[in-house]
């Protein structure tokens, strides 16, 4: 088990290469742990406190499953797969969300997640030649949100503040992640996230733990295994609802499907599920670079990942060494682990 005393190492380094020049480096701390809490290998510091941010929206969406309000609304696999999402606010992903909202029968304006413009740059082109500004259903948080109200709804809640730490949707939210993660979470390590609910700060092995867990469903009510199963695969059947376009986490889930479940959140941190390996990853900048996460993530899911396929193979040897590219479109450099001993 994971403890206090689990001596940190040195981090992963993700150098960025300018022709033959390194120019800047991004410090990983990651953790690679097994359901049962034991840790498997690690980089940094695995106490290291952390805000999940997004990487956990598949855990506070298991609200819209055991509760039964997925069931009672009707909602798809792409709209299951839309709450776990960060999206990129594309056509598809408001209309998704805006579904949501329909059967739940609620309104646009009952988000309490804010807005902005899409992350898309096609789709905010085409908003601003509309004349048009963005509204909630475009924050990239819209469908996990979307989630929150319909279990107000299903439970007979006033949705009005669902974002609050002492609404009874957060206060089920706040304690499944806890159980999930095997951690306890209270005011003291709470803050609010970029879309207004609460977040909380996790030890990384904690978090590694819980997405090991997502995966093998060890550990967990035969429920809640279930409820991991089925958006998991929601998920895995609509890949483009779970980023966007391009993105990092729908590239990975369009080539591994199930065998790789994956999920980034704001400020560098990213973590995955091998449920065929049992185990879960949990990574973070020091920097909060996203795109050092996803360099480290692919180096280690090509080496944990049973068996990769030719197709799995080829994207991940993309994704662990992506090039740089000016304004014209030239490969001037790249980006790669520089040190590390990754097991």
């Amino acid at each position: 088990m994971p403890t206090d005393q689990s001596p940190p190492r040195p981090p992963i380094t993700v150098g960025v290469v300018r022709w033959k020049h390194a120019e800047s480096t991004h410090a990983i701390h990651a953790v690679i742990a097994r359901d049962d809490g034991s840790l498997v290998a690690w980089h940094g510091d695995p106490q290291r406190q952390t805000f999940p941010r997004s990487a956990v929206k598949s855990i506070q969406a298991l609200a819209l499953l055991e509760s039964g309000a997925a069931d009672r609304f009707g909602f798809t696999p792409a709209e299951l797969a839309l709450a776990c999402s960060s999206h990129a606010g594309t056509p598809l992903h408001v209309e998704t969300a805006r579904s949501m909202l329909d059967k739940a029968g609620l309104e646009p304006e009952a988000l309490e997640c804010g807005a902005h413009w899409p992350l898309e740059e096609a789709s905010a082109r085409a908003l601003a030649r509309l004349g048009d500004q963005p509204c909630q259903l475009h924050n990239n948080c819209s469908g996990k949100h979307a989630g929150f109200l319909a279990v107000a709804r299903h439970l007979g809640l006033d949705p009005t503040g669902y974002v609050a730490p002492d609404h009874p949707v957060q206060n089920r939210v706040t304690a499944t992640l806890a159980e999930v993660c095997g951690v306890p979470l209270s005011a003291a390590n709470r803050a609010t996230d970029g879309c207004s609910i609460p977040t909380y700060k996790i030890p990384l092995a904690s978090l590694a733990t819980g997405f090991a867990r997502i995966g093998t469903g060890r550990s967990l009510s035969a429920g809640r295994q279930a409820a991991f199963e089925r958006l998991r695969r929601a998920v895995a059947d609509n890949p483009l609802l779970i980023a966007g376009p391009g993105r990092f986490d729908s590239r990975v889930t369009a080539t591994c499907g199930p065998r790789v479940f994956l999920k980034s959140g704001a400020e560098g941190v990213l973590c995955a599920a091998i449920p065929a390996a049992g185990l879960g990853i949990a990574l973070k900048a020091e920097d909060g670079a996203l795109r050092g996460s996803e360099v480290a993530m692919a180096e280690l899911l090509l080496k944990l990942l049973p068996a990769p396929t030719p197709e799995e193979r080829a994207l991940l040897d993309e994704l662990r060494l992506p090039h740089l590219k000016n304004w014209a479109g030239t490969n001037v450099g790249h980006l790669g682990v520089t040190v590390a001993r990754i097991r």
